[in-house]
């Protein structure tokens, strides 16, 4: 039917309904950077106490602070393009890591599964969209590496840093680079080093670890925004996201999905707890989100 034929008041109300359609859609559009709820009375200095820490935490870092080197890296995405290291679903994935404890984490000792239902539940209780409860669902599968033939934990886990140019002050435990090769190497130790001013941070190499697998995984492989590719590829990349290092190689896209990773980042600090988490009763409303935005089986 021609528009012109529509009555008067139908035409009216057509335009409330495609106005009330926009409202929504902006305002689904602004969820994901509100500033987050849960979290208003958590006591946030008992997080990230590295300077109190466990022995565990401590030697686990200074081990990734002496090996995570630029030859190490152009090795490690070398291998991953090499190979494929299983064929699974995402529930299936995370059902895998169920066993593991993050020897870099001083904030929970609760297995992976409990920490990625907690920063997705606490998204979800937030308010905040599919995607990025998705993201906080998933954000450390990467973690699979540790059954997959990792060298270490050290390859896997941890906050995350730039190699090929100085070590930030920014990074945990700074003194420990000392014993890395890189540090005595005039090139890979100078600002810039192997990189050009404002380079963007797509161009250049974080330590290897989780987030940087689980990102090259997912990128061609789901249907999630760039944002939530953003939240898991430097969720731990803690220098940069919240200690403001490394702005010098940063360009304009950078700056608007920093916005992203800081948004999810208090999901994923300050949901850890003890409090144990009813993975049976959670696992057919996650299962159902995973279904909209992965297919049923993807290459790892």
């Amino acid at each position: 039917m021609p528009i012109a034929t529509i009555a008067p008041s139908v035409a009216q109300d057509l335009d409330a309904t495609s106005d009330a359609i926009d409202e929504v859609n902006q305002l689904r559009g602004r969820l994901w950077d509100e500033d987050s709820e849960f979290d208003k009375d958590k006591d946030k200095e008992a997080f990230r106490d590295y300077e109190s820490a466990c022995d565990r935490v401590k030697n686990f870092y200074k081990e990734q602070h002496e090996k995570q080197t630029v030859a190490f890296n152009i090795k490690a995405r070398m291998d991953f393009k090499s190979r494929r290291r299983g064929r699974m679903g995402v529930w299936e994935a995370i059902e895998l890591l169920n066993t593991l404890v993050d020897e870099s984490d001083p904030d929970t000792s609760l297995s992976q599964i409990e920490h990625l239902l907690q920063t997705a539940e606490a998204i979800r209780r937030d308010g905040k969209p599919e995607w990025m409860q998705v993201a906080g669902l998933v954000h450390d599968l990467g973690k699979l590496l540790l059954l997959f033939g990792s060298e270490g934990q050290w390859d896997v886990v941890g906050d995350t840093f730039v190699v090929g140019c100085k070590f930030s002050d920014k990074i945990i435990y700074p003194e420990t680079f000392k014993s890395n090769p890189d540090s005595n190497d005039a090139l890979y130790s100078s600002e810039y080093g192997i990189y050009k001013p404002h380079c963007g941070l797509d161009n250049v190499m974080l330590s290897w670890g989780h987030d940087e697998y689980l990102y090259n995984v997912l990128k061609d492989q789901s249907y999630l925004p760039d944002e939530a590719l953003a939240m898991i590829r430097y969720h731990s990349f803690y220098p940069w996201h919240r200690e403001g290092a490394y702005r010098h190689l940063c360009n304009e896209k950078d700056e608007k999905i920093l916005a992203a990773v800081q948004a999810f980042n208090p999901y994923d600090l300050y949901s850890k707890s003890d409090d144990r988490i009813d993975v049976e009763k959670l696992a057919p409303y996650y299962q159902g989100l995973i279904a909209k935005f992965f297919p049923p089986i993807l290459d790892w």
